[in-house]
């Protein structure tokens, strides 16, 4: 697999999500950014296992994602955030972003890697970020494919 291009193509995947009315639309990028423009999902640090099958078959990364909302009152960056976690919904990221699995018998994120599933939210807390602070979450997503491209 091509991490740069995975990567990117997570972001991509996010960028789906329908946010309330209201909020400004979800900005995404596959690195850790400089600075953000909340609310926003950046693709941070990954793990990779290596040789999951023989002959180098199958490697496993399971990025550490970041989404970050704005503080501008408790309550109702906790919503929007709340609504991006959900399980489903216009708004929820594990839903927009395991689309991008593909049909059955395709390979996921447009053919870069065999699958991947959003494993599960974590971290749920005030984080800050180029001096400000922002509420936000991390998903864990696990991806898999070829290890020999």
């Amino acid at each position: 697999m091509q991490i740069s291009a995975v990567r990117d193509a997570i972001a991509d995947a996010a960028r789906a999500v329908v946010l309330p009315e209201g909020i400004a639309t979800l900005t995404c990028s596959g690195y850790v950014p400089d600075s953000v423009n909340a609310p926003h999902f950046f693709v941070g640090e990954y793990e990779q296992t290596f040789d999951r099958a023989m002959g180098r078959a199958l490697d496993e990364l399971v990025f550490t994602c970041r989404v970050l909302v704005a503080r501008t009152d408790d309550r109702p960056s906790q919503r929007v955030l709340d609504a991006m976690l959900s399980g489903a919904g216009p708004a929820s990221l594990k839903a927009v972003i395991e689309l991008a699995r593909g049909a059955a018998g395709e390979y996921a994120l447009g053919g870069l890697a065999h699958d991947l599933h959003v494993q599960r939210i974590q971290g749920y807390r005030w984080y800050e970020h180029a001096g400000a602070t922002y509420v936000g979450a991390e998903l864990m997503i696990k991806v898999i494919g070829d290890g020999s491209t």
